[in-house]
This record gives C-alpha cells, sequence and structure tokens, in this order.
C-alpha cells in the first residue's frame, strides 16, 4: 500500500499530517482534509458520491456496496486506528415527532363542536414523493449509515456515510475490521433494522427477544402518542385491554373508599 503521504505528494498537495499555520495547531488545514477524500476516491473510485470539507473536518459518503472498503481504506491508508461510532439516520420527516405542540388539553375541541382544521401529515407526502431533506455530504434515501473515524496520531477524523435501501437497508459488517463496531452495529440492527452482512451474531442488546418493530425509525408508533396527543402520557393510565392494570386500579379505588368509609 502507498502510504499516504506519498499519495499526496503525488498530487503535488503536500503532507496528510502537515497542521496549518498560525491559529490553533491542532487542527487540520483544508487541504489535509481534502488530501483525505482524495485517497479514498483513489481508493474506491466512483463508490465516492459526496464529500464535503468545512471548518476542521470532512465528511465523504460512499455506496453502500462499498462501505466495508471505505473503513478497511481509512484503517491501513488514513491510519484511523480509533473507532469512535456508528449508527443510523432516518431522514422521514415526521411532524409527531417534531416536537411540535399539537394538543393543548386546555384548547381542546368540545365534544360536539367540530374541529378547527386538520394538520397535514407531511411526512406521507415527502415518503409519497421519495424525497428527503438529508445532511453534510447529501444523500437520495430515507435511511443512511453513520460512523466516524479518528486518527489518534496523525488527530484528524472522517466521518463516514452510505445512503441505504429502503426496503431492504444493509451493508457488510465491520467487525473485521474493527472491533468495537459489534455492539454498534447490533444496536442498528436493533433500533432501525438494519442488517449488517458477515456480522459474528446480530442479536436484541436492549429489546426482549420477542419485539417487534424498530424504535428508532420515524414510523415507529409510540405507545405515548397513542394514547394521548403530545406532549404525550403525563399521568400513568392503564393500557386498554390490560385487566391487570383494571384490576389494579379498581383494588386501589376499593381501598380508597373503605379508608375513608372508616
Amino acid at each position: 500500500m502507498t502510504p499516504l503521504s506519498s499519495a499526496a505528494d503525488e498530487a503535488g498537495t503536500g503532507s496528510a499530517g502537515e497542521q496549518p499555520t498560525g491559529g490553533d495547531g491542532d487542527r487540520p488545514s483544508d487541504s489535509t482534509l481534502q488530501q483525505l477524500v482524495e485517497v479514498l476516491k483513489a481508493e474506491l473510485g466512483d463508490a465516492v458520491v459526496g464529500s464535503e470539507v468545512s471548518g476542521d473536518d470532512v465528511w465523504v459518503r460512499v455506496e453502500p456496496g462499498a462501505w466495508r472498503q471505505a473503513a478497511e481504506a481509512c484503517e491501513r491508508r488514513l491510519d484511523m486506528d480509533y473507532f469512535c461510532f456508528l449508527s443510523g439516520i432516518d431522514w422521514l420527516d415526521n411532524p409527531d415527532l417534531s416536537g411540535e405542540k399539537r394538543w393543548d388539553p386546555e384548547g381542546a375541541t368540545p365534544k360536539g363542536a367540530e374541529p378547527a382544521g386538520e394538520i397535514d401529515d407531511e411526512g406521507d407526502d415527502q415518503a409519497s414523493e421519495g424525497t428527503y431533506g438529508t445532511g453534510v455530504a447529501g444523500g437520495d434515501t430515507r435511511f443512511q449509515m453513520l460512523a466516524r473515524l479518528y486518527s489518534t496520531s496523525r488527530k484528524i477524523g472522517v466521518t463516514l456515510k452510505a445512503d441505504l435501501d429502503e426496503a431492504d437497508p444493509r451493508v457488510a459488517s465491520w467487525v473485521s475490521v474493527y472491533r468495537g463496531a459489534d455492539w454498534h452495529e447490533r444496536e442498528a440492527w436493533e433500533m432501525y433494522g438494519f442488517t449488517f452482512d458477515g456480522h459474528p451474531g446480530l442479536r436484541h442488546l436492549y429489546l426482549p427477544g420477542e419485539f417487534e418493530g424498530h424504535p428508532l425509525r420515524k414510523d415507529f408508533p409510540l405507545l405515548a402518542r397513542e394514547l394521548k396527543p403530545w406532549p404525550g402520557l403525563v399521568d400513568v393510565e392503564p393500557i386498554p385491554g390490560d385487566e391487570s392494570a383494571e384490576d389494579e386500579g379498581d383494588a386501589k379505588t376499593l381501598a380508597a373508599a373503605t379508608d375513608e368509609g372508616g
């Protein structure tokens, strides 16, 4: 393998470990960060579909089929020896999770009155159009992979992203490259439903084995929103159909009535 400094010299851009002159000496220069992008382009070719250098950081978006190759290139060519984290992104714009207060108990519509109007479901329109507002380095799909790597020797890092197929979100596992990716991939599998081909054992990390659905997907139904709209379930209320909770509530009511009666 050609070391990063040699590849940079061939491109006429100097050493990849070069620090900027003046200012904060720990901040890598834009040219240094751009060199990282160029090395990844040389390694992955057209599989690099987007990149951005901004401030003291760099983001690179790659094809999902080159996800593991990108990790290998970072580890071998860019001296990225520290695995920071790996997770997923769901770019679905779900108004129910936007933080907007959509229900006010004091301003609720009285029984029998006509509601003032319906709130448009922007998330459904967005999904039907197949377009999503994505972040740095762009994106074309609802789901994305996101991972952060860092070089402890060069004091520079890179954030890698990859678009995933919405119907079958999957990439190759990084565990063979970065052992620390094991639990992160299990979490993304559990919470987002992403598959990691080659992972030694995808299994639940937080949730019981019989749990259905993926809680970090924007369209996952939140129980608090089902029982009571925003701001959610404030008081502990029995779940409809939960006989044990209803029996417990009846028992407490009976006990309180008995105490009041002496």
